[in-house]
C-alpha cells in the first residue's frame, strides 16, 4: 500500500466506532520505519482564534487492522494518544 492509497481511508477507533479521519502524514523511528500515523486533530474552540490543531498520533502497534476503505485502530490501548 502507499501512502497516497492510505490517506483515503477512514480511521475508526474500533472501541467507540469514532471516525477520527484521514491520515494525514506518517512517523518514522530511528531505523527508517513507520512507527506512527497522524491523524488531523479537531478544532478546539479554545485554539478557534488560533485556528491550531492537535493531531492525533497513533502508534503502528495500535493499528489493528487495515481494510479496503478504512483503518482500524484502538485508540484506547494507546497511553501516547
Amino acid at each position: 500500500m502507499t501512502f497516497s492509497e492510505m490517506k483515503q481511508k477512514d480511521v475508526i477507533n474500533i472501541p467507540d466506532g469514532r471516525r477520527l479521519g484521514r491520515p494525514c502524514d506518517v512517523a518514522f523511528n530511528d531505523q527508517s520505519c513507520i512507527s506512527a500515523i497522524v491523524v488531523p486533530g479537531p478544532f478546539r474552540l479554545s485554539n478557534f482564534f488560533r485556528s491550531e490543531k492537535e493531531d492525533i498520533v497513533i502508534p503502528w502497534k495500535n493499528i489493528r487492522c487495515f481494510g479496503d476503505d478504512v483503518i482500524l485502530v484502538d485508540i484506547d490501548a494507546c497511553s501516547e494518544c
